[in-house]
């Protein structure tokens, strides 16, 4: 898709939104939702891998299962359910006058797809054992991004595609390689011709950007604030530098098939600290 073209698509992306769901969701669950007139509102996916973007008033304390949320000063919030998490969540949400709100949170379990890819090379599916020490190494700096609860609420901005393309994996889903059982797919895997742009899909500081690591390749990490997190891996270029504010829309890099691939695609994934997100829910279904 040229960058003319992707432009447009996606400010009538944003115009949708803003229109119909408001800044910063995509998809409301009006069952769950607070009703009109209470201090606190959730909107989001009350299930497996959902999203709950949070307004309350400011100076609130909020609290999810013991955990402490992070809220602006504006009262804004956000927080998620992994792909495994129980079907309750206990939220509790104080305040500055004293008023408490208990609610138990009803979480929907979901069904995963299974994925069978065969004809891999033996080192794809099963990593030699001299690598392992790197692959330790490389897994602790993307946890260690994950765990940062930066202050900044640069979710507010709303959430548009990171690039145009077709749907190879979806989130969740059990992949079998060459008949072994593996973990989940924690992502959603974007198809699209290698050098296809990558763009930021929400305002973000760049938290790592490395260009071979041994899984994901050239990888990308945004930070959006208060925990969340996103990953962009397979990239053939990476063009941003850590540190780096990035505003939605902004190029990223280009998608590729670095690291563990067997073709061009970008691996989509978002985080709420350890909480895998699926990435499906920040966005509108994507256009044909």
């Amino acid at each position: 898709m040229r960058a003319e073209t992707f432009n447009k698509w996606q400010a009538v992306l944003a115009v949708r939104r803003a229109l119909s769901l408001g800044p910063v969701l995509l998809a409301l669950s009006v069952s769950s939702a607070l009703a009109q007139g209470e201090a606190t509102r959730l909107q989001g996916q009350f299930t497996q891998g959902g999203v709950i973007f949070g307004h309350s008033v400011p100076g609130a304390r909020v609290v999810l299962n013991g955990r402490e949320v992070r809220v602006s000063p504006a009262g804004r919030f956000v927080f998620g359910f992994g792909r495994d998490a129980p079907e309750t969540a206990q939220l509790e949400i104080s305040l500055p006058d004293g008023t408490l709100d208990r609610r138990a949170l009803r979480v929907e379990r979901r069904v995963y797809k299974t994925q069978h890819i065969d004809g891999l090379p033996p080192k794809m599916v099963t990593p030699p054992k001299k690598v392992l020490a790197r692959i330790r190494k490389e897994n602790k700096t993307i946890a260690a991004a994950r765990a940062v609860d930066r202050p900044e609420p640069f979710f507010e901005s709303g959430f548009i595609w990171p690039a145009a393309g077709s749907i190879s994996g979806v989130f969740g889903s059990q992949r079998i390689l060459n008949g072994k059982p593996r973990r989940p797919h924690y992502g959603l895997d974007i198809a699209a011709p290698a050098g296809t742009p990558v763009h930021a899909p929400a305002d973000g500081a760049v938290a790592i950007t490395q260009r071979d690591m041994y899984y994901t390749g050239g990888t990308v990490v945004l930070d959006h604030g208060h925990g969340l997190t996103s990953v962009y891996s397979h990239l053939k270029d990476v063009s941003v530098k850590q540190g780096q504010i990035l505003r939605q829309g902004d190029i990223l890099g280009t998608i590729g098939a670095t690291g563990r691939a067997t073709g061009a695609h970008l691996d989509w994934r978002i985080n709420w600290f350890k909480e895998r997100l699926d990435p499906a829910f920040f966005v509108p279904p994507m256009p044909q």
